[in-house]
């Protein structure tokens, strides 16, 4: 039954209601009163769950109450009316949007507000104001990255940008290009302090203030920190929705699968809960009492709730915890670029003079600006150098990593002294014993892998949990305490750098306290914490030795950052440093030089360029850059020989090149050493650069495994790879295809031309290709004895791949692979645009295909070569006018003017796309350049680049064709190389010259009879006309410095420049130097 609540009182006001006083009154009453009962309409009519969207508009509380008055009257008119369905469709639709409204209200009150690096004692900023939209990005299949994070931000700060498409934290569940299937749970990846809280934060209040996402009726953001609280309790999942949103209670959650609903867990990194996805228990009823744990675990695998969409946040070491099989998208958080990282501290600092001197600064010292790639990271170092920069008396800025951390942790805890005077008089010292006791809890935490803490936590270490307010307040941007669920308290440090920078504090303290046993320096009872593999009771070298090797020896790098904190603290600045905390830290000088020989020594063992680069950061920490000036030196001076290279200078010629402000986008191996060894050592350069020139360097198959690996890497940047003119063979690129099978592999160009490569190795490029097709745009073959059979394999796979350009030159093809090729280019829509036959036999019958190929709707053909293809005029009547062709180049090939005319009758029509025409050597006389110029007078638009170079024009064809140029066709590079010109038909050509706007470039070379006379004539049309001519290519002319003085005076008149080729005349030194001096002309000898 269909009933409309709206009716005829609506329309007009009661004679009761005196309203005529003010009119304005009457007439936004009725609006109102007709808005929401549109609004009631669309509830009772439509499908529920299209109605119960909220409005964008905001609303306040009167609002509220006068809409929720309309809903009831309108209940009561259907209550009177007998219409029970209706009726409670309409009491259904009002509890929800009542819900929905509470729910709105408590998650904006919650998220509007965001503190930046600070606990929230600090006083907040509206996250609207300050909030830069951060870009996320497709982030690969699932698998972890668990190298420590610091080195992952490195990796990202060397790699240039790929062209990713960027995900707004608003279209996480949108499917990207190319995906079909719908997406229920993302995962975001992003490296601590990059920005993940904030972007659901973000995505949060945009939703409750009407902004995006106005199809989804309930969000329910929950932090795993907080259901670590609850994780030994039992309950139903109606119950834990509850418990977090009462908001929501009295709503049955048996109805949530009516509607679109999302569930947030951000913090997986933070989750202490098992999720053991293979034996907990199956759960798929909502009603059904279990533990947090296994509610979780199924509302993941999509057996509780299978409707809801979930969005989960993690760092990128915890993302494994989820099965690759329960995620249908992963994204990353990407930090700061170089531009962003400017625009912060402009944004951060007011004074503009100030944040540009903060800058330069963080740009000085390369170690500082790569770790600003974090957000957090740029908020600690703006909060030191402002300060410091600002004072009036001179200080030495901090250029290390140590030294920034120091910097920030005496600033805090002098301004916290600042703050809490009064409680000083207990204890002289407080501050420093709660540094040392926050150092003990970040070290123990530390090496159970815990970056957020419980009350628990604090006694195991020796903190009074009663004091645990004084600890989070006297150092608020050191130490977070927050609030979770019942008020019960979580701790963090205010990023994971700063733990591991207390960690090493307090180790590199208790060191110190063993030199001094009878000291009474410090409270913190050190001898119950486990020290694992660090030497404490001996030399500050073999703790340093101990540390080195401890890092070394983890697998994933956990120990890196660790490490520089620890050898840093050692510096004489450290020390200096912490007398403004009454702490001594110790210095023992010769030590360092210990630690520093131990690295080299390290450094010389061949380790992996990971563990190298991070003992390279340990040396700038000790202030010993050595042998990066050595490495620089050789390389400045061009004398890098790999005879004498050391392996530790190997490894800093691979950190020089890494941490290059350079950038990495192209390597070119011919640069150094052209052999495998160098490429061995090379290795990760290649890895972190967009483009590897590879050809000509000797290599061999040995090669093919180490790239193998950089293509199977992740996160993987290489997009073009240049194998050409290496012996590689089959065996070497069947290693190589172990990479190109590799879902991480995005290589989008591959060139093996001349590699030795026969039937295997392209069986196994295309096994390769099927499994991951998506990504490979252009593969080079050129000159590789493959035969038909393999060249049937490869275009037998074009149309089911990403392909877009082929080369198969001198491959051994025939005329049965075109009959392949132009049933697999014909079944089908494919992406193939360019292919290059070249140096094949195909002759008539192969090369005859392609006029039924051109035509055929499914062929996107928009580059052909078919150069020595030994076939004559009989296959020139390609049909190019039904074709999508752009370029062709039919050159050495027995064409004729014949086949010209055939072509030309193709080019005459105005539906040729026909751009670019390469003819050289076609055996074409006048008669074919007639049929041309026929063509180009009919179809003046099309052509805009013309090879006739090696054919016999004579004059009636040069006068013909330069005839058309004066009627201004479309023609702008025009090659007549080697066509036995003479000086009179020089002067045919200039009369069209005078007359051309559009002809840019014109190649006369290997014209000698062409003389002075010729150049003079040539001159006259330049210099008469209006043709302004870019490129004029007159070698092995026959000419002499006279030319010299023509060409002179016609093109020095010219506004713009012009490459002038005059290479192999007879033309003396002292006329190149005059001609050289000419502002607009370069000259090319």
């Amino acid at each position: 039954t269909h009933v409309s609540v709206q009716s005829n009182w609506s329309m007009e006001p009661p004679t009761n209601l005196h309203m005529t006083d003010s009119p304005q009154l009457q007439r936004n009453v009725i609006t109102f009163v007709k808005k929401e009962l549109r609004k009631i309409d669309s509830v009772l009519n439509p499908d529920l769950t299209e109605c119960t969207k909220s409005p964008p508009d905001e609303v306040d509380e009167f609002a509220l109450e006068a809409r929720e008055a309309t809903v009831k009257i309108a209940l009561h008119i259907l209550k009177c009316m007998k219409e029970q369905s209706l009726f409670d469709k309409l009491l259904q639709f009002h509890q929800i949007d009542a819900c929905q409204q509470k729910l709105k209200s408590s998650l904006k009150n919650r998220s509007q507000c965001i503190f930046e690096g600070i606990a929230k004692q600090a006083n907040p900023a509206l996250l609207n104001k300050i909030y830069t939209e951060l870009y996320i990005t497709e982030g690969g299949i699932g698998e972890v990255n668990n190298e420590h994070e610091v080195r992952q931000i490195e990796t990202a700060s060397w790699t240039p940008e790929t062209q990713e498409t960027p995900i707004k934290c608003n279209d996480i569940f949108k499917a990207l290009p190319g995906q079909n299937k719908p997406i229920r749970t993302v995962l975001t990846k992003g490296v601590a302090g990059i920005g993940k809280t904030v972007s659901v934060q973000k995505f949060v209040l945009d939703w409750t203030e009407g902004k995006a996402n106005q199809d989804v009726h309930f969000v329910f953001p929950l932090l795993f920190r907080e259901l670590n609280l609850i994780g030994k309790e039992q309950y139903t999942l109606e119950q834990l929705v509850y418990l977090f949103f009462r908001e929501i209670e009295g709503f049955k959650l048996s109805n949530l699968e009516k509607f679109k609903v999302i569930f947030i867990f951000d913090g997986l990194d933070e989750c202490r809960l098992p999720l053991d996805f293979r034996n907990n228990k199956r759960c798929s009823d909502i009603t059904e009492t279990a533990s947090v744990d296994v509610l979780l675990t199924n509302l993941i695998k999509g057996n509780l709730l299978p409707s809801a969409l979930l969005w989960i946040t993690s760092r990128p070491a915890a993302a494994s915890q989820i099965p690759p099989g329960c995620v249908d998208q992963v994204t990353e958080v990407r930090g700061f670029n170089d531009p962003q990282k400017d625009e912060y501290f402009r944004k951060r600092i007011s004074d503009q003079s100030l944040a540009n001197r903060i800058i330069s600064h963080m740009k000085s010292s390369r170690s500082l600006y790569i770790m600003c790639h974090i957000p957090v990271f740029c908020w600690i170092s703006a909060t030191v150098l402002e300060r410091m920069l600002s004072e009036a008396e001179s200080c030495q800025i901090p250029k290390s990593l140590t030294e920034m951390y120091t910097h920030f942790l005496i600033f805090q805890t002098l301004q916290m002294k600042d703050k809490y005077k009064e409680l000083h008089h207990l204890d002289p010292h407080l501050s420093r014993n709660n540094i040392l006791s926050l150092g003990k809890l970040a070290f123990q935490q530390l090496r159970k892998g815990f970056v957020i803490f419980y009350e628990e936590d604090l006694i195991e270490c020796g903190i009074d949990v009663k004091d645990a307010s004084v600890y989070s307040g006297l150092c608020t941007q050191i130490f977070w305490e927050e609030f979770g669920l019942y008020q019960k308290k979580v701790f963090c440090f205010v990023h994971l750098s700063f733990q591991e920078y207390l960690a090493a504090l307090f180790v590199h303290l208790h060191w110190f306290t063993t030199q001094k046993p009878s000291s009474d320096e410090f409270k913190i009872p050190f001898q119950d914490t486990d020290f694992g593999e660090l030497c404490m009771d001996l030399s500050l070298f073999d703790l340093h030795k101990s540390a080195v090797n401890q890092a070394l020896k983890s697998r994933n790098g956990h120990f890196d950052l660790f490490l520089r904190f620890l050898l840093g603290l050692s510096q004489e600045r450290s020390e200096t440093l912490f007398r403004h905390l009454s702490i001594q830290i110790g210095h023992i000088t010769h030590s360092n030089e210990n630690t520093v020989t131990y690295i080299k020594e390290k450094l010389g063992t061949g380790l992996s360029p990971e563990r190298s680069i991070n003992l390279f950061h340990c040396l700038n920490e000790l202030n010993d850059h050595s042998l990066v000036k050595e490495i620089q030196t050789y390389l400045h001076s061009g004398q890098l020989s790999m005879e004498v290279l050391s392996n530790a200078q190997w490894s800093a010629l691979v950190f020089v090149l890494l941490t290059s402000d350079e950038g990495l986008e192209v390597f070119d191996l011919r640069k150094f050493f052209k052999s495998d060894e160098c490429l061995f050592k090379l290795h990760p350069v290649i890895k972190a650069s967009r483009i590897a020139i590879l050809s000509s360097c000797k290599l061999t198959k040995k090669s093919c495994s180490p790239l193998a690996s950089v293509l199977e890497s992740n996160p993987n940047v290489l997009r073009e790879l240049d194998l050409s003119f290496n012996d590689l063979g089959d065996k070497g690129v069947k290693s190589l295809c172990s990479g190109l099978r590799s879902p991480h592999c995005k290589l989008q160009t591959l060139k093996l031309e001349f590699c030795g490569l026969r039937r295997d190795s392209c069986s196994a490029l295309v096994a390769a290709l099927t499994s991951n097709p998506s990504h490979l745009k252009e593969l080079d073959l050129s000159y590789n004895n493959i035969g038909n059979d393999a060249a049937t394999w490869l275009l037998g796979l074009v149309p089911d791949c990403g392909l877009e350009t082929l080369r198969l030159s001198s491959c051994g093809i025939t005329k049965e692979a075109c009959a392949f090729l132009t049933s697999a280019l014909s079944s089908k829509p494919c992406q193939l645009k360019k292919l290059d036959l070249s140096d094949n036999r195909l002759w008539d019958l192969g090369v005859g295909m392609f006029s039924g190929l051109l035509a055929n709707p499914n062929c996107n053909l928009e580059e052909l070569r078919l150069e020595r293809c030994n076939f004559t005029s009989k296959s020139c009547g390609l049909g190019l006018e039904n074709s999508r062709l752009r370029a062709l180049d039919l050159s050495d090939n027995d064409v004729q003017d014949s086949g010209m005319k055939q072509l030309m009758n193709s080019l005459k029509d105005p539906s040729c796309k026909l751009e670019k025409l390469r003819l050289s050597c076609c055996r074409l006389t006048d008669k074919g350049f007639s049929s041309l110029a026929s063509a180009l007078r009919s179809n003046p638009s099309g052509l805009k680049e013309l090879d006739l170079s090696k054919n016999f024009p004579g004059c009636t064809g040069i006068m013909q064709l330069f005839t058309v140029l004066r009627e201004n066709t479309a023609l702008e590079k025009l090659c007549l190389d080697s066509c036995e010109l003479t000086p009179d038909m020089c002067g045919l050509a200039a009369k069209g010259l005078s007359q051309s706007l559009n002809l840019k470039e014109l190649n006369l070379s290997n014209n000698n009879n062409l003389k002075d006379e010729g150049v003079r004539l040539l001159c006259l049309g330049l210099q008469d006309g209006s043709c302004a001519m870019k490129s004029l290519k007159l070698s092995n002319c026959g000419l002499t410095d006279s030319s010299c003085q023509y060409l002179a005076s016609v093109l020095s008149c010219q506004s713009i420049s012009v490459e002038l080729d005059l290479s192999r005349n007879a033309i003396s030194q002292q006329t190149e130097q005059f001609l050289s001096s000419i502002s607009n002309i370069n000259l090319l000898f």
